[in-house]
């Protein structure tokens, strides 16, 4: 059986790194760690933050509840605080429709 290597992930991202991921500016990211009790990125002593996996699901989550839903921030930390888990299935469910639609789309650009 041949080796095959295994995909190496990272632990932390920078605050750079995630905000590009979701297309936003940092200062908004620094911001909703101030609004948001559910995000604590790790700090370095120079104050640089770290965020993990789960802080950019965190992340994503409200994202998803303030930009694509309308949500006020405090009804988005209503919403949070009362419905986390229930919001979180609904925030990955949709995230895996839109990987379904975009391979859907590729699949059509490659027939014509």
């Amino acid at each position: 059986m041949p080796y095959k290597e295994k995909e190496i992930e990272k632990l932390y991202y920078t605050i750079g790194e995630v905000a590009e991921m979701l297309d936003v500016n940092a200062s908004l990211l620094r911001y909703w760690e101030k609004e948001f009790d559910i995000l604590k990125p790790k700090k370095n002593v120079k104050g640089d933050r770290f965020f993990t996996k789960d802080d950019i699901e965190k992340i994503k989550l409200i994202y998803h509840l303030v930009k694509e839903k309308g949500y006020t921030l405090d009804g988005a930390k209503s919403r949070l605080k009362t419905e986390s888990v229930s919001t979180e299935k609904k925030l990955q469910i949709i995230e895996k429709l839109k990987k379904i639609r975009g391979f859907m789309e590729e699949l059509k650009g490659q027939l014509h």
